[in-house]
């Protein structure tokens, strides 16, 4: 009976072994302290290491891992790391240096192996998109060179139109007033979906130039609130400004921070009812973060919607019964241009009674330290 028994393990351990290795995807399996016990022949392929030298070596070591900019991610980063710390699955895409030096594109779904609720190993799936990559590429540079040529003949519209409007060839009727108006208003939504593509290419690339220097938070608000002012009357909402003197300042790109809060104010304006309110405020969470805070009293986000808001393409429910317009892109470029600042994008909402969404910056600290708060006074 023994021995039956011993020959029914053997032979369901070489099963187990031959669906292991059978494994389309590459599979790594580590002991407690990242070890490698265990590696199929795609998780091999991808790397370009042997089985000898891959059992026993420690996960990290062997399979070195970077981001979309080549840079090193420090271990603590690392999606195995993760898994055994929060003990959750962690899923993620990153690089990895091959053994001939090359850079792999790889999509990994990291599991910690619980006993007891402690980890006491893991297992990595990994698949190899470079392929994905490609095509997310030439995506990419298609839409770039798509924008700039769009770009000029938009440029004319929009500029012969306002001659018209002023005047310089002749005086309109009531009608070719509003036409032209209507011209205009498509021509400046064109322009703000070329620039939403320029800069999601660039972010998805890693091509996005960002110059960081010490800028006046206060300042920058007050420019964006300037130029959606017309936007803002036009549907009779009301825009109130609450800063810092304009001594704080952040580090940050000007130029990418206007961007993200001009955006931030366009579609609260956009999804705000008429006679609504809209209000800009500015915290200091300590001596290193500022937080702005833009609030609307529009529909709202959806409970079910919530996890989705930052997501390529995503439109909520509500948003498209009230407004057609829109391709879902402003969201997520605001997060990937937040995560270019150095800091971060979150929101709180409830369908009917607004939203609010917050963004977090370093704070200016090369001169003198502050020992209080400054106050706050209202713009």
């Amino acid at each position: 009976m023994a021995r039956a028994t011993r020959k029914e393990y053997e032979g369901q351990s070489a099963l187990t072994d031959v669906m292991f290795n059978s494994i389309g995807d590459g599979a790594v399996v580590t002991d407690e302290y990242g070890r490698i016990t265990a590696i199929n022949q795609s998780a091999r392929k991808i790397i370009g290491v042997s089985e000898k030298e891959a059992i026993g070596a420690w996960f990290p070591k062997l399979f070195r891992a970077y981001d979309d900019l080549g840079r090193q991610i420090p271990l603590i980063e690392r999606p195995i790391t993760r898994a055994f710390v929060a003990g959750q699955i962690i899923t993620s895409r990153i690089h990895y240096r091959a053994k001939d030096g090359s850079m792999v594109p790889i999509s990994t779904t990291t599991s910690p192996i619980m006993l007891n609720e402690q980890p006491i190993g893991c297992i990595a799936i990994i698949r190899d998109i470079t392929k994905e990559y490609e095509i997310d590429e030439m995506k990419s540079n298609f839409i770039s060179l798509a924008s700039h040529q769009l770009r000029t003949p938009l440029s004319s519209i929009k500029t012969y139109s306002h001659m018209l409007l002023d005047g310089f060839m002749g005086p309109l009727t009531k009608q070719q007033d509003k036409a032209l108006k209507t011209i205009i208003s498509a021509t400046n939504r064109m322009n703000e979906t070329i620039s939403t593509l320029l800069n999601i290419s660039r972010i998805e690339s890693g091509s996005i130039a960002v110059s960081k220097k010490p800028i006046s938070i206060t300042q920058i608000i007050e420019e964006v609130i300037s130029e959606h002012q017309l936007a803002a009357t036009d549907k009779n909402i009301v825009c109130s400004v609450k800063c810092p003197d304009r001594s704080v300042k952040v580090i940050s790109d000007s130029v990418i921070l206007k961007e993200v809060i001009g955006n931030l104010i366009s579609n609260a304006i956009k999804y705000t009812p008429p006679s609504g309110i809209i209000k800009v405020s500015v915290s200091l969470k300590n001596e290193r973060i500022a937080v702005i805070k833009v609030s609307d009293t529009g529909m709202g986000i959806p409970k079910e919607s919530r996890d989705s808001v930052f997501s390529k393409f995503f439109r909520a429910d509500n948003v498209i019964k009230q407004e057609t317009s829109g391709i879902g892109l402003g969201l997520y470029m605001v997060k990937g241009l937040v995560k270019e600042l150095g800091g971060d994008v979150w929101f709180e909402s409830q369908e009917g009674n607004g939203s609010d969404f917050y963004i977090s910056l370093p704070l200016d600290n090369s001169g003198s330290r502050r020992t209080t708060k400054p106050k706050l006074v209202k713009k």
